[in-house]
């Protein structure tokens, strides 16, 4: 009788078989081992499989032998990821907008494979996502792999960029518009970066001489471009932590140095927003002062009114005014 092929792969199923069926909770005995080995018609004796529990040791993993009575138990007690780990990668395919509910539910059966088939039934009872807003481009894994192709060739990328918008007439009131006149942009892409939930490219325009970025799933037709990305000094020093600092919910405007007073109740806020490095100077009244590169926008405007009375825009003139002109703006809207 010839034998089975699968007789050399023995070792890599009884892998697979503690990888599947047993964690700190769960184990298995020799008999298991056997009777599933047999299922692949692979034939292995006690003192083998004993042998090859060893091998595996040897080779890193964890197993560790139990008692249940008279019963001898052996369980894959550790792995690369905790099961608090899984649980955390979970929660973050599960919050984020900017995957679709189909890509999320597979992401998340892909995960499930790092524990054991009995965690798993537990992080999938806890598992959630159809009533989340989430993205509906599906295009958004090739986006994302063609820009960071663009960015480890030194390429540039061509793209439409679209909005919703509200259409008056035809059977759809919200429809998708191309912006930018429908042209195509031709930019140099210099990063990837994670803003409320949302992939943004950041990029460079010549033309303009300034970075932008863009909402990654509202881009469309992504091509990777012979044209080499563009070089200057001023591109070539980006840093996208000092970048993500200045911009307020990834909305862009003019490049300012802002002096900002605030409560002492606010350094934690000041903190959480840019970074225990940042210098501050306290006052004796329960304030201190700091400085720091932002983009003048409305949304950092907002992010200034949300604390209230608690917070003062010192210098420079224009940011104060342009925070004046906002909330005269805001206040007309209820006169």
């Amino acid at each position: 009788m010839p034998k089975n092929p699968k007789q050399k792969q023995k070792l890599l199923y009884i892998m697979k078989f503690f990888l599947e069926k047993t964690d700190e909770e769960y184990g298995v005995t020799v008999a298991d081992i056997i009777d599933y080995l047999d299922d692949y018609g692979i034939t292995a004796e006690r003192k083998s499989i004993y042998n090859d529990i060893e091998c595996l040791r040897d080779f890193g993993m964890d197993i560790v032998k139990s008692k249940v009575g008279k019963i001898s138990l052996f369980s894959l007690v550790s792995r690369d990821f905790t099961l608090e780990e899984i649980k955390l990668l979970i929660d973050a395919v599960q919050s984020s907008k900017f995957i679709t509910l189909k890509k999320s539910r597979e992401l998340i059966r892909k995960i499930e494979t790092l524990t054991s088939e009995n965690q798993a039934k537990e992080l999938h009872r806890q598992v959630i996502v159809a009533n989340r807003v989430k993205n509906s481009n599906e295009e958004i894994y090739r986006n994302i792999d063609s820009i960071n192709r663009a960015i480890n060739k030194k390429r540039k990328i061509g793209f439409f960029y679209t909005q919703w918008a509200v259409s008056r007439t035809g059977a759809k009131k919200i429809t998708k518009v191309r912006r930018h006149d429908g042209m195509r942009y031709l930019l140099t892409p210099k990063a990837l970066t994670w803003d409320d939930e949302n992939y943004y490219l950041i990029a460079y325009d010549k033309e303009l001489d300034k970075l932008k970025h863009f909402r990654v799933d509202k881009m469309e037709s992504i091509s990777v471009e012979e044209e080499r990305a563009d070089s200057t000094k001023a591109v070539d020093k980006f840093d996208l932590a000092v970048y993500t600092k200045q911009v307020f919910g990834m909305y862009g405007g003019d490049t300012v140095n802002v002096k900002l007073r605030f409560d002492d109740s606010l350094i934690g806020v000041v903190i959480d927003r840019f970074s225990d490095k940042v210098f501050i100077q306290p006052h004796n009244d329960g304030s201190f002062t700091m400085s720091a590169e932002v983009m003048l926008s409305p949304q950092f405007y907002g992010w200034l009114f949300s604390f209230g009375d608690k917070v003062k825009i010192v210098s420079p003139k224009a940011a104060v005014n342009g925070f004046g002109e906002w909330l005269d703006s805001v206040k007309a809207q209820y006169e």
